[in-house]
């Protein structure tokens, strides 16, 4: 019996062992105008990476570029970090079912399809890690998964690990119009805020009834997935990321934090314009999206493109997100640009598509700014970043490129056209079955 080596067989091997090239071997992106984020540009620049890290970053004639390093010139272009997408629905997620308004025992690491095509256009938009999470329709709809947008076959290649070996991510909850229904769903604000009250206190005393079990197992209380999500949130392993809009829900929110000690990222939050006093002396960071084409829901009303420069200058930490579907991820990019024209500053606004998002999925050490040490995962742009005529050039991830816009099939996701909308496993390099004889 015979087997023939199938096409998609052989394309992953390729795949796999160009990634392990780009591991192994220095890259040097030489002569293109640097932007780390978090000092000042670099008109004349030297990026060097390697086995998934910047190793050196700089002035050209500063860095010593490795005798065996892969040169790319990369003059007359623009590098930056890679964009960090806090609040994404990418890979057909799904959470919370309409059995109850709160399930944090809901993971969407069992819900995502890691070869969905909007990965691949959110690579095509430069972002290279989003927060994924599910609905708001529910007080707390499940927890999130922080991703990087490498190219892999299965979810599991796309996990990040924290050192201590947690996969990372954090805890999607809601709150204003979204999850108001019919029962077991509460019907008004008042009801939401309490039931998610109830919720914490009886994690409270599920942790307290561990604490006092001191490890014997006699003594421990029967296992609650449930709880022991929410003991993550209090224990601060597990970040609140937080959809609210109108000024009230957001009061609400501040409240719930300071009261049950959770730390809280807030989404949206159309009318944090009114209220920016109060979110900066709560020290809470705000993920906001500005949409260019408002409505869809009352509470979102007062939706206001100077947001970003209210929470700016009121002293918040700023950052920005698509909500893919909501936004499309490929014009990520133009988030910080209409905030920038509606007063927000150049910096902060850079620093929201980046560092700002990174702050907030507690990854600050590994991701947003082009350093040595950090993750390599950058951008290379035709131009300014905040220029509508600006075209993401090419997206590496950990050093390994994973969308090029000159690759007819990258540039398929880029601009869109017939296949654009369909899974990798659909894409012509995927198609092909083994052959038995």
């Amino acid at each position: 019996m015979k087997m023939s080596v199938s096409l998609a067989t052989l394309v992953g091997l390729m795949l796999l062992s160009g990634s392990v090239r780009a591991q192994q071997t220095p890259q040097a992106f030489i002569g293109a105008r640097l932007i780390p984020i978090t000092g000042p540009d670099i008109a004349d620049g030297v990026l060097v990476v390697h086995r998934g890290k910047i190793v050196a970053v700089g002035p050209t004639g500063s860095v010593t570029i490795p005798a065996d390093a892969q040169r790319h010139d990369v003059r007359g272009r623009v590098i930056m970090p890679g964009l960090v997408d806090t609040h994404s629905h990418i890979g057909e997620v799904e959470g919370a079912d309409a059995s109850a308004p709160i399930q944090p025992d809901i993971r969407v690491l069992d819900a995502i399809n890691a070869l969905d095509d909007r990965i691949q256009k959110a690579q095509a938009g430069g972002i290279t890690t989003a927060n994924v999470m599910p609905g708001s329709g529910h007080l707390m709809s499940g927890q999130t998964l922080y991703l990087k947008l490498r190219d892999g076959r299965t979810i599991d290649d796309l996990l990040i690990r924290y050192a201590d070996g947690r996969i990372a991510g954090g805890m999607k909850m809601a709150n204003g119009t979204n999850s108001r229904r019919q029962p077991p769903f509460p019907g008004t604000r008042a009801k939401s805020a309490a039931l998610v009250r109830a919720e914490f206190i009886k994690a409270q005393e599920y942790r307290e009834k561990i604490r006092r079990a001191q490890g014997d197992p006699e003594k421990m209380p029967p296992r609650d997935l449930r709880m022991e999500a929410l003991v993550e949130v209090l224990d601060g392993k597990r970040i609140v990321h937080h959809h609210t809009h109108r000024h009230d829900d957001i009061l609400t929110v501040l409240r719930l934090a300071e009261e049950f000690g959770f730390r809280v990222v807030l989404h949206h939050v159309s009318d944090a314009w009114k209220v920016a006093d109060r979110i900066a002396a709560a020290g809470v960071p705000c993920s906001i999206i500005v949409v260019d084409s408002p409505g869809g829901k009352l509470e979102a009303k007062d939706v206001s493109f100077k947001t970003g420069a209210v929470l700016e200058r009121a002293g918040v930490l700023v950052g920005f997100h698509t909500d893919d579907a909501i936004t499309d991820s490929r014009l990520f990019f133009r988030q910080a640009g209409l905030a920038v024209r509606a007063g927000m500053s150049r910096e902060k606004a850079l620093y929201g598509l980046t560092m700002a998002g990174a702050r907030m999925l507690d990854l600050q050490d590994r991701i947003g700014s082009l350093e040595v040490g950090k993750d390599a995962d950058f951008i290379i742009l035709s131009g300014d970043p905040l220029s509508v005529y600006t075209k993401v050039l090419e997206t590496w991830v950990e050093g390994v490129k994973v969308f090029d816009r000159r690759d007819p099939r990258d540039r398929l996701y880029a601009v869109g056209g017939y296949g654009a909308s369909r899974d990798r496993t659909n894409s012509a390099e995927y198609i092909a079955e083994e052959e038995w004889e």
